[in-house]
């Protein structure tokens, strides 16, 4: 049996798609933008521009706020030391406990810095309430950082609310929206967040490339760059572009928009066909995550009695996650489960399920078959 791809939360292949908008500008188009002095230069900017404004239409909002950076974890970076080092020390930022590492560790980089952070918990679904924000916020809150949908768990949170809360309090609202962009509809000019950070390889897209949403209008965020070399991205994020990532990301982000409605009800009929099939066939498992305020291609599951590492063994034929791909070398339990108040050893021995574009219900089938028998064997092993 050829292996499966389950893993689209960690990163999903490239649509033909983008590549083919792509391959020109990494041969026949390969100026830089930033060279104004001639077509080469000319082509490329113009590219650049072009994708900028698609990036943008799928957030509708306007393709100036556009900051491109080399992916989500750099954006995040930028958000959370470049509005805090602006703020001043002493300022104050809140996040949540079931963040991604990459809001997590610079958060914790802040606080040894001396500036004050407040980390909040999560319900048992992972869920940050809005109230929990309200009673945290201070005078000197200067930032409230709270992710869109949880990358492992896939629960969402109501960041509608969270960043009415943050306008009415005056203070500035981030969301890492990677895993949730081209899944869930996101309006800029909506809903008052003002920084957004999303990546292109988890829509499709290429590796290497994501970009930064900074709101524009009267009240606009100071934020201090993180790398200097040249001023590019109004000032926020020297280096020359890479064009042909670019490229890819805005044609991922056009495919997105045409896509998302008939791509996420037959995702999430699979999603359902699983969870299905595995709660019908395997005693002792349980899903991790809100069941209903969910991404439409998730499922966290956890087996009771079961060691993981030996499941994750059992399992080679097909490619899932035992939670973050970004920490699937640290040894320590999910942190994301471990907040929401899951035991150790079913945290330990939990699944994580990213359903995603070229996925088939032959898949679903094969995987269920994979999963029940690995967990049949390793419980009669004892």
């Amino acid at each position: 049996m050829s292996s499966i791809y389950l893993d689209n939360h960690a990163t999903t292949p490239v649509d033909p798609a983008v590549l083919d908008a792509m391959l020109p500008f990494f041969t026949e188009h390969f100026g830089n933008a930033a060279s104004i002095n001639h077509e080469f230069g000319w082509k490329a900017g113009e590219a650049v521009d072009e994708a900028r404004a698609q990036v943008a239409g799928l957030l509708n909002t306007d393709p100036r706020a556009v900051v491109f950076t080399s992916g989500a974890t750099e954006a995040n970076n930028l958000v959370i030391k470049g509005v805090m080092h602006a703020a001043g020390p002493g300022s104050h930022l809140i996040t949540n406990e079931a963040e991604h590492r990459a809001v997590l560790d610079p958060s914790r980089r802040l606080k040894r810095m001396g500036h004050e952070v407040s980390i909040l918990p999560v319900d048992r679904f992972g869920q940050i309430q809005p109230s929990e924000i309200v009673e945290a916020i201070k005078s000197n809150t200067a930032l409230v950082s709270v992710m869109m949908a949880n990358n492992e768990v896939g629960t969402i949170n109501n960041v509608a609310e969270i960043a009415e809360i943050c306008q009415r309090y005056n203070v500035k609202f981030h969301s890492d929206a990677v895993q949730a962009v081209g899944k869930l509809p996101i309006d800029l000019k909506q809903t008052p967040i003002d920084l957004l950070s999303i990546s292109a390889h988890k829509i499709y897209g290429p590796k290497g490339v994501g970009a930064l949403i900074v709101r524009r209008g009267k009240s606009r965020t100071a934020l201090t760059a993180q790398i200097d070399g040249g001023g590019h991205e109004n000032q926020l994020r020297s280096g020359t572009l890479p064009v042909p990532l670019i490229v890819g990301f805005g044609r991922a982000c056009v495919l997105a928009a045409e896509l998302r409605v008939d791509e996420g009800q037959r995702i999430e009929q699979l999603r359902n066909e699983l969870w299905g099939s595995l709660q019908s066939r395997l005693e002792g498992i349980q899903r991790n995550g809100h069941h209903v305020e969910c991404l439409s291609g998730n499922l966290n599951i956890s087996v009771e009695g079961i060691d993981g590492e030996a499941l994750m063994n059992a399992m080679s034929s097909i490619a899932v996650s035992s939670g973050s791909a970004c920490t699937s070398a640290d040894p320590e339990p999910s942190h994301v489960l471990t907040a929401m108040g899951v035991p150790d050893q079913l945290c330990r021995a939990s699944l994580r399920v990213g359903i995603g574009r070229f996925n088939s219900s032959t898949d679903i089938v094969q995987a269920s078959n994979v999963v029940v028998d690995a967990v049949q064997r390793l419980r009669s092993n004892g």
